[in-house]
């Protein structure tokens, strides 16, 4: 949401950007008024806590709700004095889908995944446990919605809160081309591109390949994994960048031979722009980024949503699935990356695709236009000087 916000200042408009501490720095770099809403996070049990770190869908609806009730008559308050013309709000952001509803003001769902209705969601492939969680988790998602009924959110189960449907204003940050099942969602969707800051191009010229793996920011607690993909390159002549977050101290991956290097970060996009292959858990940001620099990947979904990013870049011929995580499956995959040329073919066809659509300013001239009257079917909170409140 950060690049859209910012060009919507740069466009005249007011925005408020209601989040948490650890991001309060980047949202004032957009331009938009920063609205703390950390102390809303209810306390957690150390159950409950483990069960978020294991990205249990049922802990985070549940959490996400309990953040609606807290917030409550705060935002009660807020959209009294505001009185925002548009809210701008993550898909998964449940208080402010709730609020908008509540409030009746026009709203645009942020949308970080694919889209996912009926057709498109066939792509997931969760695991018996993930679906497990969901349906044992049900009793106690009714009972979070049960509470918020007096406070004036009236929702029929929690499927209208997660699930796309062609009625809404939805900005997605993919291509129509990338998109599982474009042709089944209305003109209510704007397909406006990965939403990225940079305007590097690819630079793949250098002396050896480079290899870069990442599992993301969530589910990285991996040493084990890390020391796999160490084994399997350390005989190969190239370089290796691995950012392994810090959950596990850098030194636990072990002994690292020449030119392969391990960080707690790495600015993403710096490395994507010389990297020649990308090990992904394949979160959406993360493939993303590597088509927009052009780079084919080896991928290794943890997720039912992952498993849907991940099938979408081998339709497209950019990827191979990681499906032994040994040593010698990830040599194969990644060996099989840089000596067949389709790969990255594919890939910088993908980046071109991507770097063709709107953009930040395609989707800040949509929320700008908002509601959007039509659904035809296709083949934040913030204020501005012309008069329009926008709701981030």
């Amino acid at each position: 949401m950060l690049p859209v916000a910012a060009e919507l200042v740069r466009r005249g408009n007011m925005v408020r950007f209601y989040s948490f501490a650890e991001f309060e720095e980047k949202i004032k770099a957009t331009g938009a008024e920063y609205i703390s809403c950390d102390s809303f996070l209810p306390k957690l049990t150390k159950q409950e806590e483990v069960c978020l770190k294991k990205v249990s869908t049922t802990e985070m609806t549940i959490q996400d709700l309990r953040v609606t009730f807290n917030m409550n008559d705060f935002l009660d308050r807020e959209f009294e004095s505001f009185q925002p013309d548009v809210v701008y709000t993550d898909s998964v952001c449940f208080w402010g889908k709730l609020s908008a509803w509540k409030h009746q003001v026009p709203m645009v769902v942020s949308t970080s995944t694919f889209a996912f209705n009926r057709l498109s969601s066939r792509y997931m492939k969760n695991s018996f446990k993930e679906m497990a969680d969901m349906i044992l988790g049900l009793p106690r998602v009714s009972r979070e919605l049960i509470k918020l009924e007096p406070l004036g959110y009236r929702i029929k189960g929690i499927i209208p809160l997660i699930q796309s449907d062609n009625n809404t204003d939805s900005i997605v940050y993919t291509s129509q081309k990338f998109q599982p099942c474009a042709e089944s969602f209305s003109d209510h969707y704007a397909f406006v591109g990965p939403s990225v800051f940079s305007q590097a191009r690819p630079q793949k010229e250098k002396e050896r390949p480079l290899i870069y793996i990442s599992m993301g920011t969530v589910m990285n607690d991996r040493p084990d994994f890390y020391r796999k993909c160490i084994d399997a390159l350390k005989t190969m002549d190239v370089d290796v960048t691995i950012s392994c977050g810090d959950i596990i101290n850098c030194e636990g991956v072990g002994a690292l031979p020449d030119r392969i290097r391990v960080y707690p970060y790495v600015d993403q996009l710096d490395v994507l722009v010389k990297a020649d292959v990308f090990l992904t858990h394949c979160g959406m940001n993360s493939v993303s980024e590597s088509l927009y620099m052009a780079v084919p990947m080896v991928l290794y979904p943890q997720t039912g949503e992952q498993h849907a990013v991940a099938r979408r870049v081998t339709e497209i011929g950019a990827g191979v699935m990681l499906k032994e995580d040994s040593a010698e499956g990830i040599l194969t995959c990644v060996q099989e990356l840089l000596r067949n040329m389709s790969y990255r073919k594919a890939a910088a066809e993908c980046s071109a695709d991507f770097r063709a659509c709107s953009g930040a300013a395609g989707a800040a001239e949509f929320i700008e236009n908002a509601p959007h009257s039509s659904g035809v079917i296709l083949g934040q909170c913030v204020k501005s000087n012309n008069s329009q409140n926008f709701h981030a």
